[in-house]
């Protein structure tokens, strides 16, 4: 009552009372995202400016972020199209061994990702069942960048399945058959009517995927090289450096990492917005 006054008298409203449930969150997100953060970027504060720009920009470090930002957003993309396609299927009809397949997607959550790198590289090897295929035609997959590309779309495929699944599960068939009926096309139902409501789910499916592949180890590790300049990712530049026990320069490129992956988050969050808008 107070707050509606408050809002009618063009003053505004009073700040929450601080309460359990504040204290737990401020106390949690502080403890689990603001401090760790706070630290890595003091860490790499302890170099001199010329140091941070040196490491941050080293020939080896530029084509780390190359592969890893430009590899996982590839991936993001692609599972994009992809796991639309699929939470459709999975919606919309049924088949045999439906149940198999929906729980089949949920795998990469679950597998340790040193299997699931072991598994990519068995398969997609020169002598593997499908890496075979394409060693006659001198096409290498696995311990290439084709791998580290693969090992991400394997790990951030659920991300987009199961946040466009249940926004596809709403989706009511009856305005598709109005459309049908007032003489649009397929392509225009599924541009006009179908694609707006669900495109920010979809966006959203691809940021988690996107993240996730950018912050991938333990797969990518087993099916690349980790050469630099061939097929080398950030994360493994960095445990490298950790082995070295170079930590400054670790957190250097940790730091460079943080900083475009909140670049990039960001750009997609607010293709979100966008996309919450154009379907309204």
């Amino acid at each position: 009552m107070t707050t509606v006054s408050a809002n009618r008298e063009g003053r505004s409203p009073a700040l929450p009372r601080l309460s359990i449930p504040w204290i737990v969150t401020g106390t949690y997100l502080s403890l689990m995202l603001l401090v760790p953060i706070a630290a890595l970027i003091l860490k790499s504060a302890t170099l001199s400016p010329g140091e941070i720009w040196k490491i941050a920009t080293s020939p080896t470090a530029l084509s780390a972020y190359n592969v890893t930002f430009v590899t996982a957003l590839g991936a993001g993309v692609i599972n994009g199209l992809a796991g639309l396609i699929i939470a459709w299927v999975l919606v919309r009809y049924n088949f045999p061994l439906k149940r198999f397949v929906d729980a089949l997607l949920d795998l990469p959550f679950a597998l340790p990702t040193a299997v699931a790198g072991l598994t990519l590289a068995t398969v997609y090897s020169e002598k593997g069942w499908i890496g075979a295929l394409f060693a006659p035609f001198g096409v290498k997959i696995a311990f290439t960048r084709w791998g580290v590309f693969l090992a991400m779309l394997f790990i951030s495929l659920p991300f987009v399945v199961r946040t466009v699944q249940p926004v596809l599960l709403e989706v009511e068939k009856e305005v598709e058959e109005a459309a049908w009926s007032l003489g649009a096309t397929p392509w225009q139902t599924v541009w006009r009517v179908v694609l707006p409501p669900i495109m920010p789910a979809v966006l959203t499916g691809v940021a988690l995927g996107f993240a996730r592949a950018v912050g991938e180890y333990g797969s990518v590790v087993i099916v690349a090289s980790n050469i630099p300049f061939k097929d080398l990712i950030a994360p493994v530049l960095i445990f490298q450096r950790l082995e070295q026990y170079d930590y400054a320069g670790a957190t250097v490129i940790g730091t460079v990492m943080l900083l475009i992956s909140l670049i990039m988050l960001l750009a997609i969050n607010l293709l979100q917005a966008w996309g919450r808008r154009y379907g309204n």
